[in-house]
């Protein structure tokens, strides 16, 4: 298990970063802007020995140790912890994920120049004597003087008037092996004599805006990793208090790390590293108290966050979720209705929940492309270009011309909003959609115009979305003309997807994941490329699959969720493009009236989705046919009896004309299909295969006297589970069903779920802004 440790003021020398300046040349120039002279010159001529300035040399070390950082996060895994000695500490929250770089600058800057400004006193390194027995001889003969750093057992560096200093240290060397060297330094840092450079800073601090570490950040003040919302405070009072850099190491040693690595200028710290590993690990510490004494004056330190008064629950719907995804999307709640395809998204459903406040996905998955214009067009019409709906983008294996198709589409009405289901990997029309329009602001700042929310259910395609495009994309792109060169130079700083949408156990394609452990760990994983990324905003993660309860929408809040996306339980309201006869079916399911079955797009590869199970032999038939498959080499294999079976009860027609129609749509549609289907008589029985699941879909749709028992209707436990919900109210029938009013009796049930723990937590002093500090307005 590694650490990455950043050395502190001391280790700066002429030269330093020569190595890394040359990569990151925007993170340079706006160093210049900030320190307002040319950073590599500083670094590699040091003009003027600047570097033995306190108020270059802070600022000087923080820029190498974060560029260092990144060069070394683009070629290995993130460590199991950081570590900084005093400003190197600045370095060790930026890699951390706590600020971004222009914040880092702006306060060891500032922090270097109240350090510089301080004088009158002086530090005194004392080598070879126990550190208790030094601070017991400095408070008997220099009772005002403060350790300043613990940096070994046997390692301790004083800070105090140099008068006293020059007094003790006689006191001291007359012990055997005792050794005391005078640091060149201008004032008695790290000490109470820094207290009004600790107040000037403590108003720095309080200015920024500080995420908790995504890896553990050990603390220079306690020796323990950072807790929540606890940076600002600790970093000003570091200034006053002494570096607890053994404290630091043993903790280290605790947790498991047996590499420290060291980031920037000088070895001084693995040199302490190697030498606490000669040492027996001491028991851990009792909790932490100052050990600076307290003067007469009391030291005007920032002190810890006050317990909040306890306050009457009061949360509401529009509190749970992330604030940012409400004000992005326009929305009451942090709430959206996924697409359902064929249409069963339909423009109604889409229009009613816009008209709400809310906003839904036209599912354009399985249209022909003139439909879709079609539903847009109205889209567009009614709501205003732009206006607050999405569209699907279904990824459809190797019909990339397809998806070009919608994509182009898309870009034509000015849609701000795709929904990205069903990929393995992101493609070139994604992307492009994503980053048209893209640009710099006035500031600089990567800015893309739209929204892609991809939904996914596995990590390895989660970080692909979370992550930049790829450059070859990009390239491609560009050469294309679907982006432009400004394009492409804004995509690069920006993630593919600002908003994931974890998907569990859900209705059609699934992998059958469960919430409970895909959420988390999702989550995890965004703050893992955000820290690696340090992109300028926050990649937002919400749920999506089994939301058919409020418990079940409160609980995804509570595992991290910014924002949910319901499904299949759309499917039973008014406004779905799906037959009476199939929401008649799915009023009546319960949470055990689910099946998987072989998914007719990707029959070959053995994909499942979710469907009803009861009042349908839809999953029982399609299971058969796949079970045919890989048993059969082609059709002309298959016994009289099953042929029979299956022209009478699966398609209702003779499989000769079963291939006709297929053959005709192959090749009108998808020729290199049809080629394939010619040469392979597999793939041909792959192909009239799935003109069951072509006919199962539209069976669906179309409902009527004898097409429920093949219709294939894509659902999930959620349903069964929404269905005892709502019975004995005045939602039992689907035909009350409207899709706004399920969105908001989702939402405000939610929050009755949160009541109870929110009068027991606002009893004991906890709010409910606590309550929401991982799940609401995160």
């Amino acid at each position: 298990m590694q650490a990455w440790v950043f050395p502190g003021q001391g280790a700066q020398r002429r030269g330093m970063g020569a190595d890394v300046l040359d990569r990151f040349p925007d993170l340079v120039a706006q160093a210049d802007r900030e320190l307002g002279l040319p950073v590599r010159d500083l670094l590699l001529r040091d003009p003027g020995d600047l570097l033995r300035q306190t108020r270059y040399a802070q600022p000087a070390l923080f820029v190498v140790g974060a560029l260092t950082f990144l060069d070394a996060r683009e070629r290995e895994p993130l460590p199991a912890y950081f570590a900084g000695h005093s400003l190197g500490e600045y370095a060790a929250l930026f890699a951390a994920g706590v600020f971004d770089f222009a914040a880092g600058l702006r306060m060891v800057r500032r922090r270097g120049e109240l350090m510089g400004e301080a004088s009158g006193g002086g530090m005194l390194a004392v080598l070879g004597l126990d550190a208790g027995r030094v601070a017991e001889l400095a408070a008997e003969h220099a009772p005002d003087v403060d350790p300043a750093n613990v940096n070994a057992p046997d390692q301790v560096v004083l800070s105090g008037p140099r008068d006293s200093l020059g007094a003790l240290a006689p006191v001291l060397t007359a012990l055997p092996g005792v050794r005391c060297v005078p640091l060149n330094v201008s004032a008695a840092f790290h000490s109470r004599y820094m207290a009004g450079a600790a107040e000037e800073f403590r108003r720095v601090v309080e200015a920024e805006t500080f995420a908790d570490p995504v890896v553990p950040v050990v603390a220079n003040v306690t020796g323990e990793p950072y807790a929540p919302g606890r940076v600002a405070a600790l970093l000003a009072e570091q200034i006053v208090r002494p570096v607890q850099w053994a404290r630091t190491v043993d903790h280290l040693r605790r947790a498991g790390v047996d590499e420290l690595r060291e980031l920037g200028p000088g070895t001084v710290l693995t040199g302490l590293w190697r030498k606490a590993l000669e040492r027996p690990l001491p028991p851990p510490p009792a909790p932490p108290v100052p050990t600076t004494r307290v003067p007469a004056t009391p030291v005007p330190v920032a002190p810890p966050p006050p317990t909040p008064a306890p306050v009457a629950p009061g949360l509401r719907p529009e509190d749970l979720g992330s604030a940012e995804f409400r004000a992005d999307y326009g929305l009451r709640y942090a709430y959206l209705a996924g697409s359902m395809y064929h249409g069963i998204s339909s423009v109604e459903l889409v229009l009613r929940m816009a008209r709400a406040g809310l906003m839904g996905f036209f599912g354009a998955g399985g249209l022909r492309e003139h439909v879709v214009e079609e539903a847009v067009a109205r889209l567009s019409r009614e709501l205003g270009r732009g206006g607050r709906f999405g569209v699907n983008l279904l990824h459809g294996l190797d019909d990339d011309a397809r998806e070009h198709a919608l994509v182009s589409l898309c870009l034509r009405h000015d849609v701000r909003h795709v929904e990205a289901a069903g990929y393995a990997a992101v493609t070139a029309p994604v992307v492009r959609f994503r980053f048209s329009g893209a640009h710099h602001d006035e500031h600089g700042n990567a800015v893309a115009v739209r929204h892609v929310l991809a939904k996914v259910s596995r990590p390895e395609v989660a970080a692909a979305f979370m992550g930049p495009p790829p450059r070859s994309l990009l390239d491609d792109l560009v050469a294309r003309g679907h982006l432009t060169r400004a394009e492409a130079a804004a995509a690069i700083r920006l993630p593919v997807a600002g908003d994931v949408c974890v998907e569990s156990d859900s209705a059609g394609h699934t992998d059958g994941g469960v919430a409970l452990t895909l959420l988390p760990a999702m989550c995890r994983l965004r703050d893992e490329v955000m820290a690696e990324q340090r992109y300028a905003r926050r990649v937002r993660v919400g749920a999506a699959g089994g939301l058919g309860s409020p418990e079940a929408v409160a609980a995804v809040f509570l595992l991290g969720a910014e924002f949910v996306v319901t499904g299949s339980i759309n499917q039973c309201t008014p406004e779905a493009g799906v037959s009476d006869d199939v929401k008649d079916l799915l009023a009546g399911l319960d949470v055990q009236d689910t099946a998987y079955a072989p998914a007719g797009d990707m029959f070959e590869l053995g994909a499942r989705v979710q469907v009803a199970r009861r009042g349908t032999l839809f999953a029982a038939r399609a299971t058969r046919l796949y079970e045919l498959y890989r048993r059969h080499g082609s059709l002309e294999e298959l016994d009289a009896a099953t042929v029979a079976s299956l022209e009478s009860r699966f398609f209702r027609r003779p499989l000769a004309e079963v291939w006709r129609t297929t053959e005709e749509y192959l090749r009108r549609e998808r020729p290199a299909d049809l080629e394939r289907a010619l040469r392979d008589p597999r793939a041909r029985m792959a192909q009239v295969f799935r003109a069951y699941f072509v006919d199962g879909t539209r069976a669906a749709l179309r409902g009527g006297p004898g097409e429920r028992v093949n219709a294939q209707v894509h659902t999930g436990p959620a349903m069964g589970s929404f269905n005892r919900y709502l019975k004995g109210t005045e939602l039992a029938h689907w035909r009350k069903r409207h899709v706004d009013v399920l969105a908001s009796r989702l939402m405000e049930d939610a929050v009755s779920v949160f009541a109870p723990w929110l009068r027991v937590m606002a009893g004991g002093g906890m709010l409910k802004s606590e309550l929401g500090s991982h799940r609401v307005d995160a």
